[in-house]
């Protein structure tokens, strides 16, 4: 009898343990729910907006958000990852397209361009509203290795607008853009 007893005893606390797991996972998991649902979607078919768009320092003519990483692009957002898909038509008239791929929980991407290869981790603010995309690239120029270091930050304005904040760092200096893209 008093092996019986000891078992219930034991098995009563065991009950209790998975009572207070199963209530405490019921009030976390729609918190952790929402904090992911509440995550910006930077998902879209944007196109650069040159009239609102201040030119960096230093750069001259319309083309200056181009070559500072505007021009338009696509945007498709599933889950933890973010693709970016831009075409562009070089200085030979040929069209090429770039896609991007970022992990969106904080590891390391990489991804290969006609510049170099590139390292990227992206990060989400606290509140989720902004996203800021970490990236390293080392580009070979005329036999010399080059490290090109920029910082992007996705912010929407509305439904409709896209600010990108971007800075590149290189062995010439800081500049810093501000980009504005309109959903189409």
């Amino acid at each position: 009898m008093k092996k019986n007893i000891e078992k219930l005893h034991f098995n009563g606390s065991v009950f209790k343990r998975l009572i207070s797991l199963t209530i405490m996972l019921t009030l976390i998991a729609p918190v952790l729910t929402k904090a992911q649902a509440s995550k910006t979607n930077f998902t879209g078919d944007w196109t650069f907006n040159a009239q609102k768009s201040p030119l960096p320092q230093g750069v001259q003519g319309n083309g200056g958000g181009t070559r500072m990483g505007g021009g338009d692009f696509v945007a498709t957002q599933e889950a933890n990852i973010l693709n970016v898909i831009r075409t562009r038509t070089g200085a030979d008239g040929k069209s090429a397209t770039i896609t991007h791929k970022y992990t969106l929980d904080g590891k390391e991407s990489v991804n290969t361009s006609p510049k170099g290869d590139s390292k990227s981790i992206a990060k989400w603010s606290a509140d989720g509203k902004s996203l800021t995309i970490e990236t390293s690239t080392i580009m070979n120029m005329n036999g010399e290795s080059k490290t090109i270091k920029s910082t992007e930050v996705w912010t929407l304005n509305d439904a409709k607008t896209l600010t990108i904040a971007l800075t590149n760092q290189s062995p010439n200096g800081e500049v810093k853009t501000l980009n504005i893209y309109n959903k189409k």
